[in-house]
């Protein structure tokens, strides 16, 4: 009888924060080791084989679109699989969409990053709705009535999955439609439009080419008025319990992120209430942005990692040529170089979380220059890592029955959401240019000891955020790729262990990094991956 060997065991149970020496250590450096007990929970909780299989499960039964009733009323509904609403709920009961704000303490968006690290390996889709609300607090702050309607629900932590007003319902949660098909990001061209209704309040008359988690209970959108776009709050339902007038065209079939139902939808005398001043729209809907941009590295630095656990976790099992996977020279550099971009991805990530805990000068002029930068190099990495990851796996990486495919989709969208890699680093010469000691609070993030590489590397980058010639576009993308380095550099040499550190400088900033697997002689492979590899 044919008999099954030489395969690895799957990676279950394991506790994503327990395992995870690198997720650790920045959590407790960031200012969030009060969070160790909850977050060892929750990562035992994430690594159980059951919540796995709703990983699974939401990504093969797919979001279903209702448009009509069988009597050809309007719908416009969309039907999830139970397993979308379990990882909902688990993500709601941690607080993931709104801790933050709704406990707010020192650490705290540090605390939340390292949860929805965690959630993004189990499943990225659930990760949007989370991402979104949780980007909606500072926004809806801006209309305090609305605030104070909104927020003690958005604050909730009781999933309710019921389709009814907002008022009726235990707990609420906040989507964003920005994007027109005839502007992607250049928003000013937007041409929905917002009419007075004569009692304060507006309707939206219009399309929009994504909106993402249509069954979010309430929408910020942008909309045109005389003074200029505008930003308005689009609830699902009317104030008289009727249903809102957005029309749901069709889901958009995506290349990854396809538990998550994003559609195209057209208003149609849709109710609206103004937030913040008229004609200001973009300015009060970015704040919004820049925390969905923070999730977006967040998102990218947990799919690199769960990649690399995967990988390390086959290499460890697998035999090939009389030995493990790992002990092939070859390999072990491979699955190192690996090890290093996630560390670097994460400990950048965790650091720009802990900007947003702060409120002092510095870490203002921090999140508003390194959100972009970060979340352009980070998610422009991840595609790269989770395809290699995929290939130490074989064929066996490459089958439905293996998370990797799901991975290796899901890569890409984070660099292409809220904003793509040239509007990142466009942004990023827009805020250096418009913030007159960003230099200095950068040269200061990059210093760290005497390591001679690091010390060139950033003395040279330091002379271009100093040059007017700084704000030449066409070398926007190589300011913004070192800027990232050399923050990643720094980190590592402060905090991490010098074999990661030493081989991060050696392939980055003074080797070659154009694929994984570069690593020079010298490099300590066995340490780096027995850190990286998860327990």
């Amino acid at each position: 009888m044919f008999e099954v060997s030489n395969q690895p065991p799957p990676l279950e149970p394991y506790n994503l924060f327990a395992s995870d020496v690198a997720l650790r250590e920045a959590v407790r450096r960031e200012g969030a080791g009060w969070a160790d007990e909850g977050l060892t929970t929750l990562g035992a909780t994430f690594g159980k084989p059951e919540t796995i299989k709703l990983g699974f499960e939401a990504n093969k039964y797919t979001p279903v679109l209702r448009t009509l009733d069988r009597y050809g009323h309007r719908l416009d509904e969309v039907e999830f699989h139970p397993a979308w609403h379990e990882l909902m709920g688990i993500a709601l009961r941690a607080g993931l969409h709104s801790s933050p704000w709704a406990e707010p303490k020192p650490g705290a968006h540090v605390a939340r990053a390292a949860g929805t690290y965690m959630l993004e390996q189990i499943e990225s889709g659930v990760y949007c709705p989370i991402a979104m609300t949780y980007g909606s607090v500072p926004t809806l702050r801006q209309a305090p009535e609305l605030a104070k309607d909104w927020l003690p629900r958005i604050f909730a932590r009781d999933y309710d999955r019921r389709f009814i007003p907002a008022r009726e319902k235990k707990s609420a949660l906040v989507g964003m439609g920005m994007t027109e098909n005839q502007g992607g990001s250049d928003l000013r061209t937007n041409t929905t439009r917002a009419e007075p209704a004569g009692d304060g309040s507006f309707r939206l008359h219009g399309h929009k080419w994504f909106m993402s988690a249509p069954m979010c209970d309430a929408f910020l959108v942008l909309a045109q008025r005389p003074k200029g776009l505008s930003c308005f709050l689009l609830p699902r339902w009317t104030p008289d319990g009727e249903r809102n007038a957005i029309h749901i065209l069709r889901l958009k079939d995506k290349l990854g992120n396809r538990s998550n139902a994003s559609s195209e939808v057209e208003f149609d005398g849709a109710f609206a209430q103004l937030v913040g001043e008229e004609g200001r729209g973009i300015p009060t809907i970015i704040e919004m942005g820049n925390y969905t941009r923070l999730d977006c590295a967040i998102g990218s630095s947990g799919l690199m990692r769960q990649a690399l656990a995967q990988a390390l976790h086959h290499a460890r099992h697998r035999t090939v040529f009389q030995k493990k996977l790992i002990d092939q020279p070859l390999m072990e550099n491979v699955l190192a170089d690996l090890a290093i971009e996630s560390e670097a991805a994460a400990a950048l990530t965790f650091r720009l979380a802990r900007a947003y805990d702060e409120d002092d000068e510095a870490a203002q002029v921090f999140r508003r220059v390194v959100t972009p930068a970060a979340k352009f190099w980070i998610c422009k990495r991840t595609p790269a890592a989770t395809y290699e990851a995929m290939e130490v796996l074989g064929g066996s990486g490459y089958i439905e029955e293996s998370v990797m495919p799901r991975l290796y989709r899901e890569a890409p969208v984070n660099s292409i959401w809220e904003g793509s890699g040239n509007v990142m680093c466009l942004d990023v010469l827009r805020a250096i240019a418009r913030t007159p000691n960003a230099a200095e609070v950068l040269r200061r993030e990059t210093e760290a000891g005497g390591d001679t590489r690091l010390k060139a590397f950033a003395g040279r980058l330091h002379e271009r955020l100093s040059r007017p010639e700084r704000n030449d576009e066409a070398q926007a993308r190589a300011l913004t790729r070192d800027l990232v380095l050399g923050l990643q550099a720094a980190l590592l040499i402060k905090h991490a262990p010098a074999e990661v550190a030493d081989a991060f400088c050696a392939s980055r900033l003074d080797g070659d990094s154009s694929a994984f697997g570069l690593l020079p002689r010298g490099a300590d492979l066995r340490a780096i991956t027995e850190r990286a590899a998860p327990r």
